[in-house]
């Protein structure tokens, strides 16, 4: 019986975190959810009609211990872990895209106002756009705070997934002339791009740089990941 139990809570931990909010989104991409409330619904369901053959067939009751394997599915319940933060993006040094054949492929930044666009474009235009569009335009960045370890520069950083969580890479931007925010902070920043020579010998990650005029404090998206 007590594994009966355990599967329709584990359906009700899939059910609660994908069917009735967006939990789900701190783990795997928001296209999952369909699946998501799916495999909750079928494995909530063989749970209770196991439950209900059981009591029919008026079983004795198993081992006290087996109630034990309750424990990890009411932590779903009453610790839901948060979306991955600096602790995750420090261990995680992606490196740039790979140079695209199509080098001019990315559309000018026309006005001057500042751009808001997401890491990827940012690190892609960077690191693939041989026009440098990127060059002396103003642009808005949104990630969290990771510290970085050189002293008078920080990350603002986006976790990218292919899928789910365990396969989540950091996307950082190296921010200078701003004081770091704390970790973990959710921030908007605004600046422009540092250029640099990239020396194709170089070993070790290369990041993009940011020269920060503004850095304001924002509300974590509802989608964390890129």
């Amino acid at each position: 019986m007590s594994q009966n139990l355990v599967l329709m809570l584990l359906g009700g931990a899939l059910l609660r975190i994908s069917a009735f909010s967006t939990t789900y989104v701190n783990y795997v991409k928001p296209g999952f959810r369909p699946f998501l409330v799916a495999a909750g619904l079928v494995i909530f369901v063989i749970g209770l009609l196991g439950l209900v053959h059981r009591a029919k067939e008026h079983h004795h009751h198993g081992p006290k211990v087996a109630w034990l394997l309750c424990l990890p599915v009411f932590a779903v319940f009453l610790i839901a872990p948060p979306a991955l933060g600096s602790f995750a993006a420090a261990r995680s040094d992606a490196p740039p895209p790979p140079r695209s054949q199509a080098l001019d492929a990315y559309a000018p930044l026309r006005g001057d106002r500042p751009v808001e666009m997401p890491m990827s474009e940012f690190i892609g235009r960077v690191f693939s756009d041989s026009s440098q569009t990127l060059k002396d335009k103003p642009v808005k960045l949104t990630g969290f705070v990771t510290p970085a370890k050189k002293k008078g520069q920080w990350y603002v950083t986006r976790m990218q997934l292919a899928c789910c969580a365990a396969d989540a890479y950091a996307l950082k931007v190296i921010v200078r002339d701003a004081p770091p925010p704390e970790a973990d902070t959710w921030v908007q920043v605004t600046g422009t791009w540092v250029p640099k020579e990239i020396d194709p010998n170089a070993t070790g990650v290369i990041y993009a740089e940011l020269a920060a005029t503004d850095v304001e404090p924002v509300q974590a998206p509802a989608e964390p990941y890129e």
